[in-house]
C-alpha cells in the first residue's frame, strides 16, 4: 500500500450520490388519478385462475386415462383423477388469489403497508 491515496469522500457526497441513484432507480410514479393498471392485473389474474383450473383438470383427466389403461379398471381411475385434479385445481387457484405458497415458509407476499387482506 502506498502513502498516496487520495481521503475518502464525504458522508455529504455519499448522501447525494445515495438521492441520486434512488430517483432513476423509482422509475415512473403513479399516475395521478391512483389507477395503478388495475385492469389488467386483474385480467391477467383471470386468466391465471382460468388456466390453473383447466390444466389441473386436463392432468387429472388424463392420468386417470393411463391409469385404467394400464390397470384395466376402466372408470374407477378416471373418476379419481378427476375429483383429485378438480381439488387441486382449486387449491392453485387458492394460493394464485391470496399470494400463499410463492414465497419462503409459504407465507403471503403482500407487504404490511399493503393493508389488511380482503
Amino acid at each position: 500500500m502506498s502513502d498516496d491515496q487520495s481521503p475518502p469522500p464525504s458522508l455529504d457526497d455519499i448522501d447525494a450520490r445515495l438521492r441520486k441513484a434512488r430517483e432513476r432507480s423509482a422509475g415512473p410514479a403513479a399516475k395521478p388519478d391512483g389507477d395503478d393498471d388495475l385492469p389488467r392485473r386483474s385480467l391477467g389474474l383471470a386468466f391465471r385462475i382460468g388456466i390453473e383450473l383447466v390444466a389441473a383438470m386436463i392432468i387429472g383427466v388424463g392420468g386417470g386415462l393411463l391409469l385404467d389403461r394400464w390397470l384395466g379398471t376402466t372408470p374407477w381411475g378416471l373418476i379419481g383423477m378427476f375429483f383429485l385434479g378438480a381439488g387441486a385445481g382449486i387449491v392453485n387457484v387458492y394460493r394464485a388469489v391470496t399470494g400463499v405458497g410463492y414465497a419462503p415458509g409459504y407465507r403471503s407476499m403482500r407487504k404490511p403497508e399493503d393493508g389488511p387482506d380482503q
